[in-house]
């Protein structure tokens, strides 16, 4: 029996392999159960992003829960993560289901569970879920008619696109950023956010905005080296101001200056942060994952804004926000959430708080960097994942808990947090971190100096210490 397991962020699996019509009953029937035991007469948001074959594992996962009855509120057409995570909210819906492997490569498909306040289930939630998987689905898959649920009133399709459309330009000044003459492109890496730029600015430059269940052989996860062609697109153009791309479910954030050059999270958040704070007059605690610049202390410090670091894993950011008053939620991989929103990661929406940003503003993206700089000071973040043998991993994880290392090179250890993984600082703004994949034999290495060629060096010290 193959066991379902949730990762950090739902269950993948790949396509015909292990991410099978059976597998997907299964983990709704242990959904299913679940959810009788915290509700009667529960009611599920069901959604499938572009990957093969979302439609018929969206639509099994609906069978399920129909044939429990349980009323679901299926999406027409495919959609975002955040499109499922406001319906459950806007429904007022108990969970909200997405068939999605998000940035992961198109052989992958997956599943995510999200809460009624619009943001992820909360790690307790998940963990009571996995035992109550069946070792063999009993639902009757093939006498089950979707049709026949809808003429009963327990099957209702809804627009859930057009629904976050509407909370949009209820939520935007988006006549400012129509009438800015800034060039605008995106990129959606024909991912699920592909309508809804070209819906709200037909002007701007789109790529690979149709649809293509394959990715043209790519993960949909926007960062550098999987938008080359859209940085040269910005680069020819001449004329493009700012550029914005979001991955396979549209939840995660890539963003591009108007030369082409890649604008990594650590930059967005600050910049949001910035905005929210200086030029909207909003307040609230910033909360940031254990892998995000220092530089985040340096502006929370100037804006008096509280701080919380915390480990990796979006859901401990949302599990602060729906008890909290947060104003900015992120982490290192793209995925940020603000106030006024849902607690949720949302490219599109980050993308859009950037653009209002410069409309309003009448600056340029690197003119609001440099105002960045002028209260944190310059930086710049790089990081390498290493391949290793599991011995090597192992070796060098029991290294970093004995304290063994005291310097990688010329630099010299100051002192270690310990919070999710290893951050060795060399002084306060100088650091290297080491942290390992829980699920396969990688080591990630992450470095911040003061520019990349620093953090470079930083990381080729590190590597040559680590691996002698």
């Amino acid at each position: 029996m193959y066991q379902i397991k949730f990762g950090t962020d739902g269950w993948r699996a790949i396509i015909a392999k292990e991410f099978t019509v059976e597998n997907v009953a299964r983990v709704t029937e242990g959904t299913v159960k679940w959810l009788k035991q915290q509700k009667p007469g529960a009611s599920v948001v069901v959604g499938h992003d572009c990957r093969f074959a979302g439609d018929l594992f969206a639509e099994t996962t609906a069978k399920v829960l129909l044939h429990h009855g349980i009323k679901v509120y299926l999406a027409k057409g495919f959609v975002s993560t955040p499109m499922v995570s406001l319906g459950a909210r806007n429904y007022g819906a108990d969970l909200g289901i997405i068939v999605t492997a998000s940035h992961n490569p198109p052989s992958y498909n997956g599943y995510k569970l999200k809460a009624s306040y619009g943001g992820p289930l909360s790690p307790e939630g998940i963990a009571e879920i996995e035992p109550l998987i069946p070792e063999v689905a009993q639902t009757p898959l093939d006498s089950l008619k979707l049709s026949d649920f809808e003429a009963s009133g327990m099957l209702k399709i809804v627009p859930l696109e057009d629904d976050y459309i509407r909370h949009v330009e209820a939520s935007f000044d988006l006549d400012a950023i129509r009438n800015s003459n800034l060039n605008l492109a995106y990129d959606a890496m024909y991912g699920a956010g592909q309508n809804v730029i070209r819906r709200l600015f037909p002007d701007a430059t789109l790529l690979h905005c149709e649809h293509n269940p394959s990715f043209d052989g790519q993960a949909p996860e926007p960062i550098l080296r999987n938008l080359e062609e859209f940085a040269s697109v910005i680069r020819e153009s001449g004329d493009i101001d700012v550029g914005l791309a979001t991955d396979g479910d549209a939840d995660r954030i890539g963003l591009f200056d108007s030369k082409g050059n890649f604008v990594d999270s650590h930059h967005i958040i600050l910049l949001l942060i910035h905005y929210l704070a200086k030029y909207k007059g909003m307040s609230g605690k910033v909360c940031t994952a254990f892998s995000t610049t220092v530089k985040i202390k340096n502006m929370c410090e100037h804006y008096g804004l509280p701080l919380e670091v915390v480990k990796i894993g979006f859901k401990y950011i949302c599990g602060i926000m729906v008890k909290e008053d947060v104003l900015v939620g992120g982490e290192e991989s793209g995925g940020i959430a603000i106030k006024g929103h849902i607690p949720e990661r949302d490219g599109i929406w980050m993308g859009l708080v950037i653009w209002e940003f410069m409309a309003r503003s009448g600056k340029s993206l690197n003119e609001l960097i440099e105002e960045v700089y002028a209260i944190t000071g310059t930086f710049a973040f790089e990081r390498i994942d290493l391949h290793l043998e599991e011995a090597d991993k192992n070796r060098i994880v029991e290294n970093c808990k004995n304290g063994s290392y005291k310097a990688f090179g010329s630099y010299t250890v100051q002192r270690v947090d310990d919070l999710d993984g290893w951050k060795f600082f060399f002084d306060e703004n100088r650091w290297v971190m080491i942290r390992a994949s829980g699920t396969e034999p990688v080591l990630r290495t992450y470095a911040e100096a003061a520019t990349r060629d620093e953090a470079f060096a930083i990381l080729d010290a590190t590597h040559k210490a680590l691996l002698g």
